[in-house]
């Protein structure tokens, strides 16, 4: 079972960040999950939220900004003992990021088809040479079927935060997808062995219960997603 930091390891240093994924590389954990947002120039930025409030305190929708504008919002707002953290580009990202074993990249809803087929024809191109480490993950069906339109290289899987049980599984094996993301208070015992029987990866998100872990690792997920990699790293 793979450790994966939340965003970086978003309970110990600033989420989304490239001094985060740094402090995740330090530790000597090479498996991240992050999420991807594509601004009104193209550029591809690893932001969770689409407004700069919560992790700036600027109110500022991020898809009025294009990529010369990201110098302002300061993701370690709230850190206090990390140096200014500006929104990383996911060109960044990856340079920091070569010998991970794992990356988990969730792309963020978009509201047409059209934005869909933009953004990953973008997202593709940037993670070539990750074809064997990275993960592309969505809620939204729309990423999911304009990545099976365009065949795909990449391995994809499907995120799941609604109670649907086993018609996750069917939507997964549907897409092509190799893969479950399930939310965590969702991943019963009876939905991990089922979805182990059709031969789909699972990891499991936010795990942040030792407790928790252990019994999930017990189970044998192939992906831990955890706020708090270090206290996991240290007690699995």
């Amino acid at each position: 079972m793979k450790i994966i930091g939340h965003r970086g390891a978003r309970g110990e240093a600033p989420e989304n960040t490239l001094a985060g994924f740094q402090y995740l590389h330090d530790l000597g954990i090479r498996a991240v999950e992050f999420d991807v947002r594509q601004l009104k120039d193209a550029e591809l930025v690893i932001m969770h939220d689409d407004n700069f409030l919560r992790t700036t305190s600027i109110d500022k929708n991020l898809y009025e900004c294009s990529s010369t504008e990201l110098e302002a919002y300061n993701q370690a707002y709230i850190w206090m003992d990390w140096d200014k953290q500006i929104t990383p580009t996911l060109s960044n990202a990856l340079h920091l990021m070569q010998d991970f074993n794992h990356l988990e990249v969730e792309v963020k809803a978009v509201e047409t088809m059209a934005d869909a087929e933009k953004l990953v024809l973008a997202l593709e191109q940037q993670l070539k040479g990750f074809e064997k480490t990275a993960v592309i993950t969505s809620f939204d069906l729309k990423i999911h079927h304009a990545l099976k339109q365009m065949n795909s290289k990449f391995q994809r899987g499907l995120l799941v935060e609604d109670d649907i049980q086993l018609k996750a599984i069917d939507q997964a094996l549907e897409l092509e997808c190799g893969q479950i993301g399930w939310m965590n208070q969702l991943a019963t015992p009876e939905l991990i062995r089922a979805t182990q029987h059709e031969k789909l990866k699972i990891s499991v998100w936010t795990v942040n219960s030792l407790e928790r872990a252990q019994q999930l690792r017990d189970l044998g997920i192939d992906g831990l997603i955890t706020d708090f990699p270090k206290l996991m790293l240290q007690q699995l």
